[in-house]
């Protein structure tokens, strides 16, 4: 899995209403850790909330996993009430009014969730559960 950083210069044009929660994780301190492995690794997240239930926001674009009928795929790995929130459009686009439908990846949200999750261990080398 390759994933490209989104800077706040760009975010607004990267993320859409189709990207909905993958999973939370309530490990205390791990939203933490996984704040300072980002910020070493990208510095400033892609959106920085003013708001106490929302500090960063660090956004990708995942490269090699296909999201079709979407033209791309996004990840969101942001902190959110304390707990680690990873969120992505995989199995959901937008329709001609710009509302949210499932495509036919919907039922494999689950599969890709547990993929992001191996890799994101890997990566930042952070277990996301105890």
């Amino acid at each position: 899995m390759q994933l490209d950083f989104i800077p706040v210069e760009e975010f607004y044009f990267a993320l859409t209403l189709a990207v909905k929660t993958l999973g939370e994780f309530t490990t205390p301190g791990l939203t933490a850790q996984i704040e300072k492995r980002l910020g070493q690794e990208f510095g400033q997240p892609s959106t920085i909330a003013a708001a106490s239930q929302n500090t960063y926001n660090y956004v990708f674009r995942v490269v090699d996993v296909d999201n079709n009928p979407a033209n791309q795929l996004i990840l969101s790995i942001a902190d959110w009430q304390g707990n680690l929130r990873l969120s992505s459009d995989y199995g959901w686009t937008l329709d001609p009014e710009r509302k949210p439908v499932r495509t036919d990846k919907f039922n494999q949200r689950q599969a890709f969730s547990q993929q992001v999750q191996s890799h994101l261990q890997d990566w930042l080398q952070i277990p996301l559960l105890p």
